[in-house]
């Protein structure tokens, strides 16, 4: 049975860029803080979880046009002046990035990605494929929907960090938010998200959207109850909600995550290759990659 780890590469990359002093650099003097950052949580994870399948999940493309033409506020703030995504890095990120990928290759890792997809939809396809655990890592509370305790995959939030992450099941979800992993999208659409440009219900927050999916399940019973002047919403929440009708059907495509954006496939790892070590050494030299070389390589040789 594979034991499948879904890397949402994006959240990690920023988070080991904006986590490791970009005074770490390549013998060239190439800023490598995010490409050290990145091998480290890889050794990190794989050593305590043990995975028999690794897929580094890509964003192909971060913004893709069909979620924007549904909600065109879809993640404006990210974007700079001239409509491109904004670079909060001062330029030191983007050069590495190619390099995280091709890290990623040498260690055996597939780099998937397809275009018109973020990582979040990869993810979700691939989650859905999977025939036996699966541990998806990611900082985008987004991705709590596709936790699901039946087919025992869960999440490794790492908004405090890799190594205090937090293990995502359908418990941890009630805890949190009082709410099934099922429900997260509708709970998700009304409570809004502006850090992707998503305005919610007004008037609706977390607490309200939590209690009416409590009492009517998703947003389709929501809805109906909002145009039943007998049920229980209150007037204004019920006017709100019927205000958002259309917001909500959009939003609610928009948050989905894709299930279908690339083919099934196995991604069972098989032992390095001494040709695969040598080559992972040979990069880790030319990059300044120190120690995070020998410890990757051996959390991966475990299995």
């Amino acid at each position: 049975m594979t034991r499948l780890m879904l890397l949402d590469s994006a959240s990690l990359y920023f988070r080991a860029f904006f986590g490791v002093p970009d005074t770490m650099r390549a013998p060239d003097g190439t800023v490598v803080n995010a490409l050290r950052g990145m091998v480290d949580f890889v050794a990190t994870l794989a050593a305590q979880y043990e995975p028999t399948a690794i897929v580094a999940c890509w964003d192909d493309d971060w913004r893709p046009q069909w979620r924007v033409d549904l909600i065109d506020t879809y993640k404006t703030q990210r974007l700079d002046e001239s409509g491109a995504e904004a670079d909060t890095t001062g330029g030191l990120l983007g050069p590495q990035v190619p390099l995280i990928a091709e890290a990623m290759r040498l260690l055996g890792i597939p780099v998937v990605g397809t275009a018109g997809a973020e990582a979040d939809d990869i993810i979700g396809a691939l989650a859905a494929q999977a025939d036996g655990p699966v541990e998806v890592v990611s900082g985008d509370r987004d991705l709590f929907q596709v936790v699901d305790d039946a087919r025992d995959v869960r999440m490794l939030y790492i908004a405090r960090g890799v190594s205090k992450h937090d293990v995502v099941d359908a418990a941890w979800l009630r805890a949190r938010y009082a709410v099934e992993p099922g429900q997260y999208v509708d709970f998700s659409v009304m409570r809004g998200d502006t850090s992707d440009g998503l305005p919610g219900v007004k008037g609706i927050g977390e607490k309200t959207a939590a209690t009416l999916l409590a009492e009517f399940e998703d947003l389709d019973g929501i809805i109906a109850a909002a145009h039943d002047d007998t049920s229980s919403i209150k007037p204004r929440v019920r006017a709100s909600l019927l205000e958002a009708t259309d917001y909500i059907a959009a939003a609610r495509e928009v948050v989905t995550v894709r299930s279908d954006v690339v083919p099934a496939a196995s991604y069972e790892r098989e032992p390095l290759t001494d040709e695969q070590v040598a080559a992972f050494r040979a990069f880790g030299e030319t990059w300044g990659l120190g120690g995070a070389v020998d410890r990757v390589l051996e959390s991966l040789s475990t299995r």
